[in-house]
């Protein structure tokens, strides 16, 4: 399990990871309200099946999201979805960022991008970012063991 949210844009995953008031809720609210689907709020478990990282909802919060105001609600969920992007929400956006820093995570190193969650922008750089990896054939990259 990972602290942070998943949600699910054109079958790829995207991991929102922040600490707790950092933004992960609210961004994945304004990505749900332009058409992306929950995977998984708060927290979110990584397996690895086919030698890919791919995001699955932690089963106790499954199909709920917090929405600070409101209390927990009820949301549609996907069951899972290959991980493609994780965003960083406590590093701060660089100007001219190189493509793709990454993140290691579970054996994998997956393409990186930092934002700031409450830029009204926010949602749509990272609409704009998977689909320039998804453009590019970018998947995360499994660590070799030695």
């Amino acid at each position: 399990m990972i602290h942070a949210t998943a949600i699910c844009i054109h079958n790829c995953g995207v991991l929102l990871a922040g600490k707790s008031g950092s933004g992960k809720s609210d961004l994945a609210l304004r990505l749900l309200d332009r058409g992306a689907r929950l995977i998984c709020d708060d927290y979110v478990e990584i397996a690895e099946i086919n030698d890919a990282p791919v995001l699955r909802p932690a089963p106790n919060i499954a199909g709920k999201i917090e929405v600070r105001g409101l209390g927990i609600l009820p949301m549609y969920m996907v069951d899972s979805a290959p991980l493609r992007l994780y965003v960083d929400l406590e590093m701060e956006a660089q100007r001219h960022p190189d493509l793709w820093p990454t993140q290691s995570l579970r054996g994998f190193l997956v393409p990186k991008m930092n934002i700031a969650a409450f830029e009204a922008s926010a949602p749509i750089k990272i609409e704009m970012a998977l689909d320039i990896l998804i453009r590019d054939a970018v998947f995360p990259q499994k660590i070799a063991r030695e």
